[in-house]
């Protein structure tokens, strides 16, 4: 495989287009999160089934990444990214004329499949046009975009529907796609895998995505029916089943499997997605427990709560920009281990959440340093999860990482978010509604801080030189 040529544009136009397309996808994730209290009284959610706004998305975005990155090796580069776009943009508009709550949910799974045809196909453009000591300060500004997306997110989200309508949250990524995808047809040259084959696996990719549902609606319906009950039990089991047949169906079976485990013989990869597995958790609870917080126990509307996440956007990116100019010296191990100890002080903080507390002490503070943490780890774990991979593979090992990251998030919304609901309810007779909400925050922070000292481990396994320069001959 040789390496790419674009029509006539310059390597920051490329890194442009693709850091865009990045940017629209992950701001998806955390735009939506300041409209849920409004989209939830409109579409008549209750306060636990709203989770499947976010988790319609995230699940089958992990769930069809990996066969995003391996389409990306296969059909192309460009023939992937505008594919992506497109199926991307059109549920954007359905999301936004959606009328029901099933209609919500069913755009936002749609939206998902674009985002996992898309995302892995921006990272595997950069790293097949980037090389040398250019590849960390690409991977960098990706990295940067990608975060800035997910904190931007909440004041972007806010101001639409505070000032328009929750509906502009979805309506917002129709003049961004029209960007990356008139970028794409002009500039970008296709670049595919010669020697791959046209199979791709999808019996594997609906495996492993089913059973997701099955786990997280489980574990969702927990919340109603209680653990034990058999319609929750049921679904669990049921979908655990499915991942063990994935698990057999990838190494038994498939010819050209989704996911082949020989990956994580890479030490560097396995590290580097356990670690974005356990962070991807803890950072979607972060988003999520503090928008209801800021809007149902201090009073904020949309707007002021979207303002309030601003701090948080201005610390992913700086963090993301400290770690990219570093990894060439520093390599990716003291960074991220650095990051999620920060991470885990962070989460600590949010544990003492009072019920109704000052934002720049309680919120800020806390908030500014889990974006600054999360900031920093995002370039030490693309590099670390693309580390010693065949070129021929850089879309498998870059739609594992954002599988990694998104499906430690679904996963942990579902789990840490009724375990949270849980506490809430069977405190609410005895403190009232809003100190019972703090008490299910609390609870879940507490969780993730226990994640996060994991976390902490993980990232001590990741190798030494990982993220520094090869030296010549080496």
């Amino acid at each position: 495989m040789s390496r790419p040529r674009h029509r006539h544009a310059p390597d920051g136009l490329i890194l442009a287009i693709a850091c865009l397309a990045q940017f629209m996808v992950v701001l998806d994730v955390s735009i939506v999160n300041v409209a849920l209290p409004r989209m939830g009284q409109d579409l008549h959610f209750t306060l636990h089934s709203i989770q499947w706004v976010v988790n319609a998305y995230v699940l089958t975005y992990a769930g069809f990444l990996l066969l995003g990155g391996r389409a990306a090796d296969i059909f192309g580069r460009r023939h992937v990214y505008l594919a992506g776009i497109a199926v991307f943009v059109l549920a954007s508009v359905l999301a936004g004329f959606a009328q029901s709550g099933g209609q919500m949910v069913a755009a936002r799974a749609l939206q998902g499949i674009g985002g996992a045809i898309l995302s892995p196909a921006t990272l595997t453009i950069i790293v097949t046009t980037f090389q040398g000591p250019r590849l960390p300060k690409a991977i960098g500004a990706w990295s940067a975009v990608a975060g800035a997306g997910g904190a931007v997110g909440g004041l972007l989200g806010g101001i639409l529907t505070g000032w328009v309508s929750w509906r502009w949250v979805f309506f917002i990524n129709v003049p961004f796609g029209l960007a990356a995808l008139v970028g794409g047809v002009l500039y970008l040259r296709e670049l595919r895998n010669q020697e791959a084959t046209t199979k791709l696996d999808v019996t594997g990719a609906v495996l492993v995505t089913g059973s997701l549902f099955a786990v997280v609606y489980g574990v969702v319906n927990s919340a109603t029916t209680g653990w034990t009950a058999p319609s929750t039990s049921t679904f669990i089991v049921g979908g655990l089943i499915g991942l063990g047949l994935f698990a057999f169906w990838e190494q038994r079976i498939a010819s050209h499997p989704i996911m082949p485990f020989r990956i994580f013989k890479n030490r560097s990869v396995a590290s580097a997605n356990i670690t974005m597995l356990f962070t991807g958790a803890s950072f979607f609870l972060l988003w999520y427990f503090l928008t209801f917080y800021m809007q149902q126990n201090l009073g904020y509307g949309p707007v002021k709560a979207g303002f309030a996440f601003l701090p948080m956007a201005v610390g992913i990116i700086a963090g993301a920009q400290i770690s990219s100019r570093n990894m060439a010296r520093l390599g990716s191990r003291p960074i991220a281990v650095f990051a999620t100890v920060l991470a885990t002080l962070g989460y600590y903080l949010l544990a003492q959440l009072p019920t109704t507390g000052s934002y720049v002490l309680h919120l800020m503070i806390p908030g500014v340093i889990v974006a600054f943490a999360m900031g920093l780890l995002f370039s030490p774990l693309a590099q670390a999860a693309t580390w010693g991979v065949d070129r021929a593979e850089a879309g498998l090992a870059s739609g594992l990482l954002n599988t990694a990251r998104q499906l430690g998030g679904s996963l942990g919304l579902s789990i840490v978010g009724t375990i949270a609901y849980d506490r809430t309810k069977a405190t609410i007779h005895e403190l009232g509604p809003k100190a019972a909400a703090v008490a299910g925050y609390h609870r879940g922070y507490l969780i993730v801080f226990g994640a996060m000292i994991v976390a902490i481990g993980v990232a001590l396994t990741l190798g030494r030189d990982v993220g520094k320069p090869v030296a010549p001959g080496a």
